[in-house]
């Protein structure tokens, strides 16, 4: 579904019935939030409905001019938008967990709040996880300013899917782990370079995980749980987004989308204390796992 263009913004009526949900938890990052709203409002399809967990400080992010004003060109477009103060906070797990409620799309994408994406990302995204027929597909985010630091000792885990996207186990010290720095930096970038891909070609590859950008089918995040799993955490941690796509992973599959049009902001980051992994708590074996209990 094509959507509204600058030529009838003055008519543009929300769509209720989108088939993607974008989600974006944020916090104490008004700036950020509005860039990411551009790279929103400059997608031609699919067309989506957007969620907004704010748990600022101050004042919700959408209250600063920047970020208002780009809620109100999606809005023109024709894109129905929830904003929502989620407050107190109970950590990183249980904010995508109140998300992920609000959603009811078939898809659903978890995008940072420091995310810009490239115009026909969405399209991508959307066209490869209908054609893999997997638990989630993801464009890793890109540091722009590493375009010249090339680390080929990175990127040697560099593993496309050959034939169907199929059910794996990750985890610590396992042969599929030792993919994370993949992501790094702008290995992504180089990578897409190296392979020639053309306009409008994507090729799947094997991930260990993927932050800030991962586009799910609903059904399967919910069938493994969600991140219903936040109250077996302290209110600090890390990795609660490791723990869902690992859980999706060995259940449905899932894959990374090369080339990524997801670029990260590079902002310092708001999660600044990760002495705990949500993944060595969550998926730890044995009684830990299911009896660990948050302080929340």
């Amino acid at each position: 579904m094509t959507r509204h263009t600058s030529a009838n913004w003055a008519s543009g009526q929300p769509i209720e019935d989108a088939a993607l949900d974008v989600l974006i938890p944020t916090c104490n990052r008004p700036a950020e939030l509005a860039v990411t709203l551009a790279g929103l409002a400059a997608q031609d399809s699919p067309a989506f409905r957007l969620v907004i967990s704010d748990q600022s400080d101050g004042p919700p992010a959408w209250e600063q001019p920047p970020a208002a004003s780009l809620l109100r060109v999606l809005g023109a477009q024709g894109t129905a938008v929830e904003l929502h103060r989620h407050l107190p906070r109970r950590g990183l797990a249980e904010h995508r967990h109140f998300a992920f409620e609000q959603a009811r799309a078939e898809k659903v994408l978890f995008l940072d709040d420091d995310i810009w994406l490239e115009p026909g990302a969405l399209a991508r995204m959307s066209h490869a996880l209908d054609t893999l027929g997997c638990g989630f597909v993801g464009m890793a985010p890109q540091g722009l300013s590493f375009l010249n630091d090339r680390r080929p000792e990175q990127t040697g885990t560099f593993a496309p899917w050959r034939g169907p996207v199929t059910p794996e186990r990750i985890r610590p010290g396992e042969e599929g782990f030792e993919r994370w720095p993949l992501h790094s930096a702008a290995n992504l970038s180089h990578l897409s370079a190296e392979l020639g891909l053309k306009s409008g070609q994507w090729i799947p590859y094997k991930v260990a995980w993927l932050g800030g950008c991962t586009m799910f089918r609903r059904q399967a995040l919910e069938d493994v749980g969600g991140f219903q799993f936040w109250t077996q955490l302290p209110l600090e941690h890390s990795g609660e987004d490791v723990v869902a796509q690992w859980r999706v992973m060995e259940k449905f599959g899932g894959a990374g989308i090369l080339p990524t049009g997801a670029v990260h902001l590079e902002s310092p980051t708001t999660v600044t204390d990760r002495r705990v992994e949500a993944f060595e708590i969550v998926l730890a074996d044995g009684p830990a796992a299911n009896s660990a209990s948050a302080d929340v």
